[in-house]
């Protein structure tokens, strides 16, 4: 998701508070009660005017979000939310899209030292989602009911992935993002930010070893003086070598693309 304006500023500022109400906070919990509470401003258009209309007073809307809330969701979540509905936000769903935001953030943050395997089982789930058409059907098709769709989701990953995976994949279901792959697309890239990484999309004709993996790893530190999590895909058009995508960056060293290169060459 990306802001503008004036909901940039709330997002970076309530960014900063989230972290103050997770260091004391359970952040699974946290997460969660984030998703309920955007799930309930997208679906209730006249709370939702009311919490972004700059016009009424900040602690009016404040008090009314919490009347609306409290008792339902964990303490810290109800502060952030009042401090949430007292920015100025530039387009009204900014409010809910930001709060999953954070909701992410917070459930990233809720696996610890497993980071690395969330954004690995993320990106697992995103492949399977988009290699299986029925599946991909059956979790976007509006005559399902969400309890059926987040049955599938838990029926793939329970007892085979993180709390914290499995929340994120059910959280993409709530049709906040283009497509269910899109939304896991975007928790891997948040998963990335909280662990101050990079991504790199990595495409080899066969997997790669332990070894070659790390080598690649360090060599793309080096280069993006930043930490980089990679993601392997074992692409057999890719013939030989390896095409890595970080960012707008393409490094293509395949043997495909070199084959496709001479073949231009000689068409020219």
């Amino acid at each position: 998701m990306s802001f503008r304006g004036a909901s940039a500023e709330a997002v970076a500022a309530l960014s900063q508070e989230l972290e103050s109400v997770l260091s004391g906070g359970d952040a699974a919990r946290v997460g969660n009660d984030l998703f309920s509470v955007a799930s309930v401003l997208r679906g209730e258009p006249g709370l939702r005017r009311v919490a972004t209309d700059v016009s009424v007073a900040a602690d009016a809307k404040s008090g009314l979000v919490r009347q609306v809330f409290g008792g339902k969701v964990d303490d810290g979540t109800l502060t952030l939310l009042g401090k949430a509905v007292e920015r100025r936000w530039t387009a009204t769903r900014d409010l809910a899209d930001a709060l999953e935001h954070l909701g992410v953030v917070a459930t990233v943050k809720s696996a610890g030292a497993d980071g690395s395997r969330l954004a690995d089982e993320l990106f697992s789930f995103e492949g399977i989602v988009k290699d299986n058409p029925e599946l991909r059907d059956a979790l976007s098709d509006p005559a399902r009911n969400a309890d059926d769709k987040r049955g599938l989701v838990r029926g793939l990953l329970d007892g085979k992935a993180l709390a914290a995976t499995v929340a994120l994949a059910e959280q993409s279901l709530a049709g906040s993002h283009r497509t269910v792959a899109v939304a896991l697309h975007q928790y891997q890239q948040v998963a990335a930010q909280v662990a101050g990484q990079g991504v790199a999309t990595v495409r080899v004709a066969r997997a790669l070893s332990d070894a070659d993996r790390q080598r690649l790893t360090d060599a793309l530190a080096r280069q993006y003086d930043r930490p980089v999590h990679l993601n392997v895909v074992v692409d057999p058009e890719v013939i030989g070598g390896i095409r890595v995508e970080i960012g707008d960056d393409v490094i293509d060293g395949s043997v495909s693309s070199k084959l496709d290169d001479a073949q231009r060459k000689l068409a020219g």
